[in-house]
């Protein structure tokens, strides 16, 4: 259900620096907790879960609540002092998971 998610991760840094990372996904995120023009529930389908790895090792993770907004922007920094591949995951409540992989030059 999500699109291709949006990530903003720069191409080069020097050793030890702290980046920023930006990430936005589209996604309903409904809650659950609306009705429908006919008055049924439109049932909960959101994104529950996101983690980012770096060169396969866990560097952040979150649980995303209901009350999270459509299409969740998550903005976060790091500590870089070697290239690599950062990983992003994001889990859907129908078991989706979408993945984005960027890489890092550290110079």
């Amino acid at each position: 259900m999500a699109a291709k998610p949006r990530v903003k991760v720069p191409k080069t840094a020097a050793a030890g620096e702290v980046i920023t990372i930006k990430t936005l996904i589209s996604h309903p995120m409904e809650s659950g907790q609306r009705k429908d023009g006919a008055g049924n529930t439109i049932p909960r389908q959101i994104i529950n879960k996101f983690s980012c790895e770096f060169n396969g090792q866990l560097i952040f993770s979150c649980d995303i609540e209901p009350a999270v907004s459509a299409n969740p922007y998550l903005e976060f920094t790091a500590k870089v002092t070697e290239s690599g591949t950062f990983k992003f995951t994001w889990v859907d409540d129908d078991s989706t998971v979408t993945t984005s992989e960027h890489a890092i030059e550290v110079k």
